[in-house]
């Protein structure tokens, strides 16, 4: 058997039951690589079955509103695909009466699909010849033709397409595309694989030449940039808080907040006053301000690493727009403070 035929023939005694792979349907093999990318499945499961449950049909989900969207995303992060899934979402049900692309070059069009999303829906759904090429096919490819061209370079992109193009079998490329994929995740693991029971490593050049640990290569990430991120837990006597909407463009985009004084270095008290955007709260009648947490929690997200303090402060004023402690659950915050309110919840008194 060639490349193809062996994996397709380990997939085929060792692929995982996953729900979408149970059914064709654009709409849940769209739904389930958006979920997917930079994700791993253990953690993606949840939430495609809870978006399935929520919103059963595409437009189900262009129905919905962004926030409750990204309230049911909340904690997958990369909130980018949240948004981008429901404009796709209205545009497929509105613009395209709910039939989604069928061609590759089609797929494309729509917002966050990129090439390897496009290539997984036509190859499953349309048996389209084109390749997938994801961080589980450029590890297998890597090892296996012993290409050591990084995989994030522009070189690198166009050569492990071309390869992988070159790969595929004359029908079943959707079976293909899922045995490659999945023989990296399962087989061809990133860290000690067991080469002793792969099909493939008797004509792998990696396994031949001891080179396994070094392959795929990869460029070196750009500096991880660290911010410090003091938010600001208002509590009012009639048990009311204030959370804001990141309305502008970055991380966490759409999501809500506390308040939130960011500084170059760590904050050992806080004064507002020296805040233009929180000018309006100098008004406040402050009781007190105390730190929550002495140790700082640390976030890491792909180029920043997040110094988060949460501040304690309590107030006899009325608060102006607030938001009662029992709703706040309700809104759509990121994971690191999501955390904070289930833990925080629990110490109030009218909880």
């Amino acid at each position: 058997m060639n490349f193809n035929s062996k994996l397709t023939y380990w997939y085929s005694t060792h692929k995982r039951d996953l729900p979408w792979r149970t059914t064709k349907n654009p709409y849940n093999i769209w739904l389930s690589e958006i979920i997917l990318q930079q994700t791993q499945i253990q953690q993606g499961m949840p939430y495609y079955l809870k978006f399935i449950e929520h919103y059963p049909t595409v437009f189900d989900l262009a129905k919905a509103s962004e926030d409750m969207v990204l309230k049911d995303w909340q904690g997958l992060g990369y909130y980018s695909r949240a948004r981008n899934l429901h404009k796709t979402a209205k545009f497929v049900a509105k613009e395209l009466k709910g039939i989604f692309p069928k061609t590759y070059k089609d797929l494309l069009t729509l917002k966050g699909v990129g090439d390897y999303t496009a290539s997984a829906i036509a190859s499953i759904c349309y048996e389209e010849k084109t390749a997938v090429v994801d961080g589980n096919v450029y590890r297998v490819l890597a090892r296996f033709f012993g290409i050591k061209t990084p995989i994030n370079s522009t070189q690198g992109i166009q050569q492990f397409k071309s390869v992988a193009t070159a790969q595929l079998p004359k029908k079943n490329i959707g079976d293909y595309n899922q045995a490659i994929m999945e023989f990296g995740a399962r087989q061809c693991k990133p860290k000690s694989p067991d080469c002793t029971i792969c099909p493939l490593s008797k004509d792998c050049l990696a396994f031949n030449t001891g080179t396994i640990q070094t392959l795929p290569v990869k460029l070196k990430k750009i500096k991880i940039k660290k911010k410090y991120f003091n938010f600001l837990v208002i509590l009012s006597k009639d048990q009311k808080t204030i959370l804001e909407q990141r309305t502008k463009k970055g991380i966490w985009q759409q999501l809500y907040q506390f308040p939130l004084i960011e500084s170059s270095k760590p904050e050992t008290s806080i004064d507002w006053s020296q805040n233009s955007e929180y000018s309006a709260f100098k008004n406040l009648s402050i009781d007190s301000i105390t730190l929550y947490n002495k140790n700082e929690i640390i976030h890491k997200l792909s180029h920043q690493e997040l110094h988060i303090k949460f501040w304690i402060i309590q107030t006899s004023s009325t608060l102006k727009n607030g938001i009662k402690w029992s709703d706040v659950s309700k809104y759509a915050v990121p994971v690191v403070i999501d955390r904070f309110i289930q833990k925080f919840r629990t110490e109030l008194l009218f909880f």
